[in-house]
């Protein structure tokens, strides 16, 4: 992939100093401005090509809009739900977090909220402070034997049972993308929730905030479960119904909750808060010294090692760049882009596409699919859409505008090549390509095969007529007549009937209409 240019970075939040040091030393320039405002954001985001936030920053569709040449969004921690990813994605613009920073962290004050509910610590602490000697009020209950349900079983998930395993809980859990035996290898029984709420002592959550989470623990969840069963968040707020958990407590339904984190921040109801069974932090999992160092490193890097070409990690919206960083792939994306551009002006009056079928040809092209298909679209639907397309939107946009992307691969011990075929109106136009000599070459143009490839590089030329020497005197006279020059000419290898051919020339008509009337169809072009 060629690398993305970013030359200047904004941080709008506390970020470990690493970050600005790394990204400095890398000839990135930095400029740190906590604590602005929407407004003041907005009005300053145009002036850079990144942004670096932790989880008070909200990068709404407005601040995303307003950051004309922004390329990159960092999230330095777990999560993206305070960035607007589907706006950041429509823009082209790369959003990435630092998944594995404050994995530790995170487990750490989830294990220490499950040992201070099962021992009721910040309650006999405050008591104490107070003056007291309480013990019978404070009777606890060990955690060995006991029962944790884990919903979640990613990074964070793994790293709160296998802590929790060595105090001799027993581990269950709950994930749809963790496969059972993957789980299973770290001491955790899989199961569905309908199977996990009623046999928890103590359920933790640790899953992204989304449609499928919001509520997750609910009135109705509350009713299966234990009687007196105990809660963690440390996730997001959200994931369990605030409503629902106060009900819970007030029955006895819940036994108590620690919570980390709120559906506000800070609350302002704080019902919860002030219950005596609730313990609570202002959002601490990823306050640890070592945290803040661990995701204000990998930010940077993760940064500097996509502007510079070398891998993508943590891209959260743009999955299809990760297989482009091989020493080669950047001349098969502008291959890609390339044919789609042929095939947008070879049927410039039969748009709008209803469909478009890429299909890589070659072991070596097997985990290309993916970029050819974006960079494909991008050639199709440049100067046709609001936004400039690029890999990162290409997909969506085609999706927005009513264009089905289909991709395939195909063995072919004969060569390497990308097929590209638009269908629209119920015709279709089909375009073979491939790379010789490090330059992109179309091979055929719907059915026509050219004699001698055609280097897709300055001003070309297509027109589809039937083969003869009076039709390609009388092109070269339009063309001289334009004050334009032949430069290289390719046929078909059709014998008969209409066919395409190439032309390379040394300008672009001014008007193609003269063309138009000595040939079937007839397209031009600058790559």
């Amino acid at each position: 992939m060629a690398p993305v240019t970013v030359k200047s970075v904004l941080i709008s939040e506390s970020v470990d100093p690493c970050c600005k040091t790394i990204l400095q030393e890398n000839d990135i320039k930095v400029t740190e401005k906590p604590h602005m405002s929407k407004e003041e954001l907005i009005a300053e985001i145009q002036n850079y090509d990144g942004l670096v936030v932790r989880s008070a920053t909200k990068v709404t569709a407005d601040v995303i809009s307003a950051g004309s040449n922004l390329k990159i969004i960092g999230r330095a921690g777990t999560g993206v739900d305070n960035v607007d990813v589907d706006a950041a994605t429509k823009r082209g613009v790369i959003v990435m977090n630092t998944p594995s920073g404050n994995t530790i962290s995170a487990a750490e004050l989830t294990c220490a909220l499950l040992m201070s509910l099962s021992r009721h610590i910040p309650q006999a602490f405050m008591s104490m402070k107070d003056g007291k000697w309480d013990r019978k009020k404070f009777m606890g209950a060990e955690l060995y034997g006991k029962v944790l349900g884990i919903v979640g079983l990613g990074r964070i998930g793994k790293e709160v049972a296998t802590r929790m395993q060595s105090f001799g809980m027993k581990t269950i859990g709950y994930d749809p993308i963790t496969p059972l035996e993957v789980s299973a290898s770290w001491g955790v029984d899989q199961m569905s929730l309908e199977q996990l709420w009623p046999q928890c002592d103590y359920i933790t959550v640790h899953t992204p905030l989304m449609p499928s989470t919001t509520g997750l623990l609910n009135d109705a969840t509350f009713a299966k479960c234990k009687r007196g069963v105990k809660v963690v968040n440390c996730a997001r707020g959200g994931i369990i119904d605030e409503g629902a958990l106060l009900r819970a407590l007030e029955s006895g339904q819940c036994g108590g909750a620690g919570l980390d984190v709120f559906v506000e921040e800070p609350p302002k109801d704080l019902a919860l808060v002030n219950h005596p069974n609730v313990i609570s932090c202002p959002h601490l999992g990823a306050s640890t010294k070592e945290a803040q160092a661990r995701c204000g490193k990998d930010i940077a890097m993760q940064i500097v090692d996509m502007a510079s070409g070398k891998a993508l990690v943590g891209a959260v919206n743009a999955q299809v760049l990760a297989s482009t960083f091989s020493p080669d792939s950047h001349q098969w994306i502008r291959l890609g882009e390339l044919m789609g551009r042929v095939l947008k002006a070879c049927t410039a009056s039969k748009q709008p596409y209803s469909q478009v079928q890429v299909t890589s040809l070659g072991e070596c092209l097997k985990k290309s699919t993916g970029f050819l298909s974006s960079s494909a679209v991008v050639g199709l639907l440049t100067e046709n859409t609001q936004y400039e397309p690029n890999l990162v939107n290409a997909l969506p946009l085609a999706a927005e505008t009513g264009i089905t992307v289909k991709t395939d691969h195909k063995q072919s011990h004969e060569r390497e090549a990308c097929v590209v075929e638009v269908f629209m109106n119920g015709s279709s136009y089909k375009a073979v390509g491939s790379m010789q000599a490090g330059v992109p070459v179309l091979l055929e143009l719907n059915g026509s095969v050219f004699r001698q490839p055609v280097p897709l590089t300055g001003h070309l030329l297509f027109f589809k007529a039937a083969a003869s020497t009076e039709l390609l005197l009388s092109v070269t006279g339009v063309l001289a007549s334009a004050g334009v020059e032949m430069e290289s000419f390719s046929t078909s290898t059709a014998s008969s009937g209409d066919h395409w051919n190439s032309m390379g020339i040394s300008s672009l008509l001014g008007d193609i209409g003269a063309m138009k009337s000595l040939v079937k169809e007839a397209a031009q072009l600058t790559v």
